[in-house]
C-alpha cells in the first residue's frame, strides 16, 4: 500500500471516513448511509460517494465494522479469540481492487459467545495509545476486552446502551415523559444504587414508580436510568474481570466520563482513548504492516 490511503468506520446506521497522507489526516466526512440505510443503492455507489475527490484507482480503502457483516457488502470472517493483534492485518477481505476490510473477531465457548466488528480496530489503536490489560468500549453494546500487548484472550459484551435506549423510548419506563434535562445529581445517585446491588431487574421498574409517585423528577429519568444500568453492568463485569488491573475506556468523551466516575466508585484506576483516535490509529497500523 502507498501513503496515501482511506480508512472507514462503516456501521450500520452511519458512516464515517478518513482521508490520509501518511500519519496526516488531510479530510474527513459523514454519511448517514450505513449498511442498513443504503436505500436501494450499492456499497460501491455509497463508497464513491463518500470519498469523492479523494480516490483514484491507485489509492487503498480499508474498511471496518458492519459492512463486513452478513447485513453488509461481503462477509469478513471472524477470527476466533485468542488471536494475535499482528494477524488482524493479514487477514483483510477484498471487495474490489485496493478495497479491504478488516475481519472481526470471536469468541465459541460453552461459557461465552460473543462477536465483534470494528472494536477490533480501536482495539489495535488503543494498545498503542494506552496500553492495558483491560479494555472497556461502551456504547450501544459496551465490550470487556483481555488483552497484552501481543493478543486479545477475550472479551465479553453488556447491552447497556442499547437497554437504555429501549427502555427511555420503548417501554413504560420512559412512557410519557417531558424533555429530559442532565443530572449530575441525579447519575451520581443511580450510579450506587447499580454499583451495590447486582439485581438490576427488580430495580428498572423502580425507576418508572419513583417518577409516578413523585421521588424522581420526570426531566431525569434518563440520567437515573443511565447511572442505573452503568453501575450495574460495572458491578456484574469487575466481578468478572477481578483485581487491580488498569483500564482504558475506548469511546466518547462525555460517555467515557460517565465510566470513569464508576471505576473511580470501586477503586479502579482507568485511562480514557477516543474511540475515533483510537480507530484510526488502528488502520494506520494495519496499512503500514501491510506497506511493510
Amino acid at each position: 500500500m502507498t501513503s496515501r490511503y482511506i480508512a472507514i468506520d462503516w456501521g450500520s446506521t452511519n458512516l464515517r471516513a478518513w482521508f490520509y497522507q501518511g500519519d496526516e489526516c488531510q479530510d474527513n466526512r459523514q454519511s448517514e448511509a450505513g449498511v442498513t440505510r443504503l436505500n436501494g443503492r450499492s456499497p460501491e455507489a455509497v463508497l464513491a460517494e463518500v470519498t469523492a475527490g479523494w480516490r483514484d484507482d491507485a489509492t487503498p480503502v480499508v474498511m471496518a465494522g458492519m459492512v463486513g457483516s452478513n447485513a453488509g457488502w461481503k462477509i469478513a470472517p471472524y477470527l476466533p479469540v485468542p488471536v494475535h493483534f499482528s494477524e488482524i492485518g493479514q487477514q483483510l477481505t477484498s471487495v474490489t481492487d485496493n478495497v479491504w476490510i478488516i475481519p472481526g473477531l470471536s469468541v465459541s465457548r460453552d461459557d461465552n459467545h460473543n462477536v465483534m466488528r470494528g472494536e477490533e480496530t480501536q482495539l489495535l489503536g488503543a494498545r498503542h495509545l494506552a496500553p492495558a490489560p483491560l479494555y472497556v468500549m461502551p456504547g450501544t453494546h459496551c465490550k470487556w476486552v483481555l488483552a497484552d500487548n501481543q493478543q486479545v484472550f477475550d472479551f465479553r459484551t453488556v447491552m447497556t446502551g442499547e437497554l437504555h435506549h429501549l427502555l427511555l423510548n420503548h417501554s413504560l419506563v420512559g412512557a410519557g415523559l417531558p424533555k429530559q434535562e442532565e443530572s449530575a445529581e441525579a447519575f451520581a445517585a443511580a450510579l450506587e444504587k447499580g454499583l451495590s446491588d447486582s439485581a438490576l431487574l427488580p430495580q428498572l421498574f423502580e425507576v418508572r414508580a419513583s417518577h409516578v409517585l413523585g421521588n424522581l423528577p420526570r426531566e431525569q429519568v434518563n440520567e437515573f436510568l443511565s447511572g442505573l444500568l452503568i453501575g450495574a453492568e460495572v458491578n456484574s463485569m469487575c466481578e468478572r474481570f477481578p483485581g487491580e488491573q488498569d483500564i482504558t475506556i475506548v469511546a466518547g468523551k462525555s460517555l467515557a466520563d460517565r465510566y470513569q466516575q464508576a471505576f473511580s466508585a470501586v477503586g479502579r484506576r482507568s485511562t480514557y482513548v477516543s474511540g475515533d483516535a483510537a480507530f484510526q490509529a488502528g488502520i494506520r497500523s494495519i496499512v503500514h504492516a501491510v506497506a511493510n
